[in-house]
Order: C-alpha cells, then sequence, then structure tokens
C-alpha cells in the first residue's frame, strides 16, 4: 500500500496568494487528513494537482499559473465552513447562495 500523501494550503492576507503551508507523507499525513477530517477542514483530492503543488518548495506561494484552481477550491471551502461574503446575506440574516447579481 503506498503511503498517502497531504499538502496544507492557505491563504496569506498579507500577501493576498496561497501558500504551501506543510508537505507530509506516511504517518504524519495521515494524522493531518485525520484531523481535517475531525475538525471539518475541506480536503481537496486531485492527483494531477497534486503533483503541480508537490514540485512546490514547502513556505512559497504558489504560482500563477494554478490561482485560478486554488481559488476556486478556497472558496469552495469557505462555503462549505459558512464564510460567505455580505452581499450574499439577505435582511433577515439568511445567505442568498443562488442569488443573480
Amino acid at each position: 500500500m503506498e503511503d498517502k500523501k497531504a499538502i496544507s494550503i492557505n491563504y496569506n492576507e498579507d500577501s493576498m496568494v496561497p501558500e504551501i503551508v506543510r508537505k507530509s507523507s506516511g504517518l504524519e499525513a495521515e494524522e493531518i487528513i485525520a484531523l481535517a477530517e475531525e475538525t471539518g477542514v475541506y480536503i481537496h483530492n486531485d492527483p494531477v494537482l497534486f503533483s503541480h503543488l508537490d514540485e512546490i518548495p514547502e513556505g512559497s506561494t504558489i504560482p500563477r499559473e494554478l490561482f485560478a484552481i486554488m481559488a476556486e477550491i478556497l472558496a469552495y471551502s469557505y462555503i462549505l465552513q459558512g464564510k460567505t461574503p455580505e452581499q450574499w446575506r439577505r435582511p433577515d440574516g439568511t445567505i442568498a447562495v443562488n442569488r443573480r447579481i
């Protein structure tokens, strides 16, 4: 059985770009994945994207070529966490995700 691998991504609000926080494999990756599952952190499984991210050194920002896909993944993660733009909120406080602008 092949060792599990994980790459942790964070959006750096200072530089306004996503960055590689941690790359792990084996038992450490399994523990990170388990912790993410327990705490409700979104886990994205994409072998092609992973291979591109795996070439980037830990602590580095994501290259511009991957910005669009990373933005979509981070936006999806935020929506799953209930973090939505203020303009999506109705006067009663509910969220209008399907609202047309």
